[in-house]
């Protein structure tokens, strides 16, 4: 029986961490998921990861070769192998996660973080297929952002490149959790959503069912749903996010002249009520010479779960690629 070549994907978030076994082509031969327990150290972690990678590779060992590991995790340095300072994880200072790994498995292994993962999985099998120029927003939680500039993922010069999230909407807004005011992600994402909603609540008299809702339990979809049924809170609250969104997205063109922008995570999931507003504000703020030229569309990697182990399995294919 022929061999299989393939690799491990792994996603550490800061509630699951999501393994897959991934071949060339894309393919999930098998996969699970685990909490991440965010409170422990990162070597009881890699130690739980790596039993769940045997127990998935086990009855598949006869006919399949482990070519190399590839990690997304926040605050990950591509060019060191380590987690720095993660905000969702208690993982004091600087850890060589590559290290903790290469003690289990003595095959390739590399770490980036969740949306250079994203960007590099829309390159190998999702839409970025066939595109050497283009960028992964991925709207969470927070805002993440790859670069892929001349067909490779930019990392600048000390592995953190391409922090789009963080480009100032508004020097006196919103604080952010990295500790400045009115960066984009809290505009533009689940969080930014909510937050806008609120503000909302406060500046118009207009009736919304959305008003009956704690900010506690207030989520993106709640509000997706709520503007499906014309709700003019929830409409004017993606009205004023594209609007943020697409005016950044405008200058983020002028940086690397992509032919197109991938929008990817839970809130590019409400399809036209994000993208349709998102794409005219960016049209209209564009420079001249790239205007008609850029792209805006929905990720090709399906669901959330199985988009997080393609996008870490992209990254060590891409080096292994690499030789």
């Amino acid at each position: 029986m022929a061999q299989t070549d393939f690799v491990v994907g792994i996603d550490i978030g800061g509630t699951n961490t999501r393994i897959g076994l991934v071949d060339r082509e894309g393919r999930c031969l098998s996969e699970t998921s685990i909490e991440t327990n965010a409170h422990e150290g990162a070597h009881l972690l890699v130690a739980r990861i790596a039993r769940s990678i045997e127990e998935l590779h086990l009855p598949l060992k006869a006919t399949n070769a482990l070519k190399g590991i590839g990690i997304g995790a926040p605050n990950a340095n591509y060019y060191n192998g380590t987690v720095e300072y993660p905000p969702n994880l208690a993982w004091p200072g600087v850890t060589d996660v590559v290290g903790m790994f290469k003690k289990y498995f003595p095959v390739p292994t590399a770490i980036t973080n969740d949306a250079n993962a994203a960007a590099l999985g829309e390159l190998l099998f999702g839409a970025g297929k066939g595109l050497r120029d283009f960028i992964v927003i991925t709207l969470g939680t927070g805002l993440g952002s790859g670069l892929i500039v001349n067909g490779a993922l930019v990392y600048g010069h000390d592995g953190f490149a391409g922090e789009l999230g963080h480009m100032t909407v508004d020097p006196e807004g919103r604080e952010c959790g990295c500790g400045r005011k009115g960066c984009l992600e809290m505009y533009a994402s689940a969080t930014g959503i909510c937050k806008t909603v609120q503000e909302l609540f406060a500046l118009r008299r207009a009736d919304s069912g959305l008003r009956a809702i704690s900010f506690e339990t207030l989520t993106a979809r709640m509000i997706s749903e709520a503007a499906l049924r014309k709700d003019p809170i929830a409409l004017e609250a993606f009205e004023f996010t594209g609007k943020v969104l697409g005016r950044k997205l405008a200058d983020s063109v002028l940086h690397t002249s992509p032919a197109a922008i991938i929008l990817f995570g839970g809130l590019a999931s409400a399809g036209d009520l994000i993208f349709e507003p998102t794409k005219r504000h960016m049209e209209a703020a564009l420079l001249n010479i790239f205007k008609g030229k850029v792209r805006l569309i929905p990720s090709g990697l399906q669901g959330e779960a199985n988009a997080a182990v393609l996008g870490s399995a992209a990254l060590i294919w891409n080096e292994l690629e690499k030789g």
